[in-house]
């Protein structure tokens, strides 16, 4: 049986939390950031949990998380 391997990309962008969910961090905040308000970009700086509709995918890619 071949090894599992883990998706680098995805293990870069993606961490996991003492519960078993999966935190990672908002999009939107790499450029045009003087039309977005400074509330809208104080709140692209925090990490969010993986939304359920996705977690499936995302424990694919990352099998030993």
């Amino acid at each position: 049986m071949p090894k599992v391997k883990t998706n680098k990309a995805a293990a870069k962008r993606l961490k996991g939390t003492g519960t078993g969910k999966i935190k990672r961090y908002r999009a939107c905040k790499s450029h045009k950031l003087t039309v977005k308000s400074r509330k809208r970009k104080r709140l692209l700086r925090q990490e969010t949990l993986v939304d359920s509709a996705n977690l499936k995918r995302i424990k694919r890619l990352l099998p030993n998380l």
